[in-house]
This record gives C-alpha cells, sequence and structure tokens, in this order.
C-alpha cells in the first residue's frame, strides 16, 4: 500500500489517503458510531473481521503489514481527517492489515452495511472513499504486502492452482520458493513440514494448512463465510462471469436481495483475457481481469452476498412457507433459498483429446495466460492452441513476454477472429501461425512438458518440438452438467433453453421452469460476447421484477 511501490499509486497518493474535511466528517457522522481507543489498543488485527471503516478524529494510527513471517512493516500513518479500511471492510471480509493507536484516538466506526449505505446516500463523498478502498487494494496487490503466504516449489502444480485462484480471486499473498527463500526454509524448519506436504499456506490469521483446497482457503482467509439458512433471496444468480456480475449490480442497485455463487472465481472466461479492446468505453483496452474486478466491488457495493468458491449442485423446489420457491444445494450441505434462480453458469474449457493431458495440467498446460504462467514461460517457445479472440488475445500477450509463440489453428484466424487482432498477430514477429494444424502427441515426464507434436492435416506431415508450455484457447462447452437432474430444459449440446423454446408463453430469458432464467454463453442462441452477455444480465433483471410482481408468494410453477 506505501505509495513507493509503484509510480502509479505514487502518482494517486491523494486519493488513495484522502484528508476529508470538517463538512465531510458531518456528513459520515450519521452512519457510525464514536469509539475511543487507548495508545497502544490494537483497532484492527490482520486475519480477524474489522469493525468497519473507522474514521479519525483525533489521534494518530499505524497501518502495518500483517507480518506472519517476520517483523511488521509500516504501510502508512493515518491522523485526524484520514479513514481506516481497504476493500475487505466494504464486504465485511477479514482485514489484511494490522492497525494499532499510537496516541489516544477518537473515531468514528461505519459498520459494513451502513458503509454500503453512505455509498448510495451520499454519492459524491462515496465515490471518494470507493476510490480509496480500490486503489488501497491495488496498493496491496501490486506490494504483496499482506495477504495469505505459498510456499513450495516453483513451477510446482499446486503452487501454480493457489496461486491462481488467490489471483483471481483479487487477493493480495506472496509465494516464496521453499529450496531457496531463507523465510521459507525457516518456517518449514519450525513447524517441521515433509518436504512431501508441500505446497504450504500461511494465512493471516496464523493459520498454516497443507495444500488446501481453494474452497478450504478460502474459508480460512474469509472469502467464504457460512450462509444464513434463514434468508430468502429475491434472486440467486449461479455464476460469477460477466452475465452473473451485471444481473447482480443491476439486482442489487435496485432493491433485490441478491446472493451469487460460483464454483471458481469472479471473472469467468472473460477474466482470462489478457486485454479486451473491443468493449464499449475503452478505447485503449483493459484486461479481463481489471474489468470484472471492478464490476465486482460494483456488485459488493450494493450488498450482494458472494459465495465463491462453492458450487450449486442441485436446483430444486423449496417446498416450505418461508416465500421461498427454490432452492439451490451448494457444498458442505448448506442451501439457498430464494424466490428466483439466473443461470449464468457459463461455459467450461475444452480439452483436447489426448490421452495424458491430465498428466501435464497445471503445470504444463494452461488454459489461462495470466502474468503467473508468463514467468514460467520466459526467454522460452510456447505453443498456443486456438483461432478465436480469446486466443489471439493470449498470443499477443504472450509475445510480448517469450521468446517466441506457434499458434496452432484447424483453420485460417479470418473466420473465427477479430480483423484487429488477426493484424496484430501479423504485424508480430515472434508469432508463428500455422493453420490447418492439431495436436497429436505430448511427451515428458513427472507433470513436465518436454515435447510437443502436431500434424498438418492436409499433407499429413508431422513436426515435433521442444517446447515446455502449451496453452489452449480451443472455446468452451456449457456449464449445465448441474442441472442434469433439474427438470431445465436444454439442447442437444448442452445449452439452456429459453422463452418458447423452452415452454409456451415463457419470456426471452426464462427456461422451462417458472422464475428461473437463463443468460450469457449458458443460454442457447446467446451471442457469446462480453458485451452481450452484460446486456443480458441488465435485461433479466425486469424480467425478474415482472414476474415477483406477478407471482408474489405462489407456489412453484
Amino acid at each position: 500500500m506505501t505509495p513507493s511501490v509503484s509510480p502509479t499509486i505514487a502518482a494517486r497518493r491523494d486519493q488513495m489517503f484522502p484528508v476529508l474535511t470538517d463538512a465531510d466528517i458531518e456528513r459520515m457522522r450519521r452512519f457510525g458510531d464514536a469509539r475511543a481507543y487507548a495508545a497502544g489498543e490494537h483497532i484492527v488485527t490482520a486475519g480477524t473481521v474489522s469493525p468497519g471503516l473507522i474514521l479519525i478524529l483525533s489521534g494518530k494510527v499505524d497501518i502495518t503489514q500483517a507480518g506472519g513471517l517476520g517483523p511488521r512493516e509500516a504501510i502508512v500513518s493515518h491522523g485526524a481527517g484520514n479513514f481506516i479500511g481497504e476493500l475487505a471492510q466494504l464486504s465485511n471480509r477479514p482485514s489484511l492489515v494490522n492497525a494499532e493507536a499510537i496516541e489516544p484516538v477518537e473515531a468514528i466506526v461505519i459498520a459494513s452495511q451502513r458503509l454500503r449505505d453512505l455509498m448510495v446516500q451520499e454519492a459524491n463523498l462515496g465515490e471518494r472513499v470507493m476510490r480509496a478502498l480500490i486503489l488501497r487494494r491495488v496498493g496491496l496487490l501490486e506490494s504483496g504486502a499482506s495477504g495469505p503466504v505459498v510456499i513450495g516449489p516453483p513451477g510446482n502444480g499446486d503452487v501454480l492452482r493457489l496461486q491462481g485462484f488467490l489471483r483471481r480471486s483479487g487477493l493480495p499473498h506472496r509465494a516464496l520458493d521453499s529450496d531457496t527463500d531463507p523465510c521459507a526454509k525457516t518456517l518449514i524448519e519450525r513447524f517441521r513440514v515433509d518436504p512431501h506436504h508441500l505446497p504450504i499456506v500461511l494465512c493471516p490469521n496464523g493459520k498454516l494448512m497443507h495444500n488446501p483446497g481453494e474452497n478450504e482457503l478460502a474459508r480460512c482467509v474469509g472469502l467464504l463465510r457460512p450462509i444464513d439458512a434463514d434468508k430468502v433471496y429475491d434472486v440467486a444468480i449461479v455464476g460469477a462471469g460477466p452475465a452473473g456480475l451485471a444481473a447482480a449490480v443491476y439486482a442489487a442497485s435496485e432493491g433485490l436481495s441478491t446472493i451469487v455463487l460460483d464454483c471458481r472465481a469472479f471473472g469467468g472466461q472473460a477474466g482470462a483475457s489478457a486485454r479486451i479492446e473491443n468493449y464499449l468505453g475503452f478505447p485503449t483496452g483493459i484486461t479481463g481481469m481489471a474489468l470484472m474486478a471492478r464490476a465486482y466491488n460494483q456488485a459488493q457495493k450494493f450488498g450482494v452476498e458472494m459465495v465463491i468458491p462453492d458450487e450449486a449442485k442441485l436446483l430444486g423446489a423449496a417446498g416450505d412457507n418461508s416465500g421461498a420457491r427454490y432452492q439451490l444445494a451448494i457444498g458442505d450441505g448448506e442451501t439457498v433459498r430464494t424466490r428466483t434462480v439466473v443461470i449464468a453458469s457459463g461455459a467450461r474449457y475444452r480439452r483436447l483429446d489426448i490421452a495424458n493431458l491430465a498428466q501435464f495440467e497445471g503445470t504444463s498446460v494452461h488454459y489461462w495466460a495470466s502474468p503467473i504462467e508468463a514467468r514460467l514461460c520466459q526467454e522460452q517457445e510456447v505453443a498456443l492452441v486456438g483461432a478465436g479472440n480469446s486466443a489471439g488475445q493470449a498470443a499477443v500477450y504472450l509475445a510480448s513476454q517469450v521468446r517466441k509463440v506457434t499458434l496452432l489453428a484447424r483453420r485460417g484466424l479470418d473466420a473465427t477472429m477479430s480483423r484487429y487482432l488477426v493484424e496484430r498477430i501479423a504485424a508480430q514477429p515472434n508469432i508463428e501461425v500455422l493453420t490447418g494444424t492439431e495436436v497429436t502427441a505430448l511427451e515428458g515426464h513427472e507433470g513436465n512438458l518436454e515435447r510437443l507434436r502436431w500434424r498438418n492435416r492436409a499433407t499429413g506431415e508431422e513436426t515435433t518440438r521442444a517446447i515446455h508450455h502449451l496453452f489452449l484457447f480451443i472455446g468452451a462447452d456449457p456449464n449445465t452438467d448441474w442441472l442434469a437432474n433439474c427438470n431445465v430444459a436444454l439442447d442437444a449440446k448442452g445449452f439452456v433453453r429459453t422463452g418458447p423454446d423452452a415452454a409456451p408463453g415463457r419470456g426471452l430469458m426464462e427456461t422451462s421452469r417458472g422464475g428461473v432464467f437463463a443468460i450469457g454463453d449458458v443460454r442457447c442462441g446467446s451471442t457469446k460476447r462480453v458485451a452481450a452477455a452484460v446486456g443480458e444480465g441488465a435485461q433479466v433483471v425486469a424480467a425478474l421484477h415482472a414476474y415477483l410482481a406477478r407471482n408474489g408468494a405462489a407456489a412453484n410453477e
């Protein structure tokens, strides 16, 4: 969070740490409660839930990083007119930093729910606060000063899996090489960790985890919390890609109680795009992760409850008198009760039909081209399979990071890729495009790819090349396996049928079950573009309102 971390943060220090005027403070008073802290008192402890955003009226507070592997390091000092908090306080998640009163402190504490009220009711002031919260999270992400610490061999599949999950979740973290980093070695010796049990993760609350799953890690760092079994939501949205997040933002901003579930992380496939240049309003382009993070934060601003990563397993009738029409069964035996459901579960990556593919996934075969993967491939030749926009964006990004990109496609790029990407690829001297070509074999051992073989489909000629990393962007199939026993009509390819094609009298996005809607890539006949998915997310909210107004507390159809 310190402005010395990057020129970007240094240039925006005044926005990052604004000093509020007396008039600003008076407008904020009604949203919080007065509190006093003694000198030396720990106001906020990393790994525990903060009481909220803390506006300092007098005194001094030091903000430090968690310090799980050594002494705490100073980030910034706050005085009168400053406030303590970052994005964790917006959603009532555990703090990523410590706050200690250096002098006696008088303050106003604004709890998370009231902070969201402030954002809505005091728009100009709320905008300044929100910008500061976002910039502080950006600072933590860039510095790696706080959050969980992943310790293990670099390039290890589980290390990459955990790093990827934390990155896609927008959570600051560090990765330490267990073979060379002194702090990592000390921790391994202190806790007597067998090398075969690596990687380990040290959470901000001090808990040490041995190679955790994403769900387990999310619960440890506070991303996942128990669901209120007594609450009935107006809408439950399954999927946190562009369509699901858009529906969440519009639904919550219009007063509907909203919960979003996703089995991986927010952003969906759009989050994997290295740069999106044809999305309206971003003439210089934006990374998919940055675009989706903005939507995710925006949804939380309006009070959307996020349950990520957790998987919807079954959609059934509620069968009670609570006012809920449906219930979603999810992990750990929990259920979500809701009046309506929006299916926005998108698509899952297609895999090559090669027998030993799984052996190399996670270490040498990638479905995502992020800085994590790019670091693994520096100064190497990599291969990329695909001919759509996602493949083109990834090829251009990787070309700036590696020695050479060999792009393999079954047919020419012009038929499936936007013209600006085709031209950009042609202009890159280190991208070789081989059309009419398909991968036939992967060779290597212990999960590490050593050679790649491909064949020209017209001539039958085969080529073997020493390539250690393969990127796959070959499209996706609808993520609807979880709907197999839910009485939701699917087409022959597994996409969700909607409108009259699903049942007589249904609206454009309503499925064969009344009150259950489908949007985005998972919907049969939808346009597979980020902008189209966002549009459907906005459009479905009108259908939700109409359904709720028409049916009230009626039983399931």
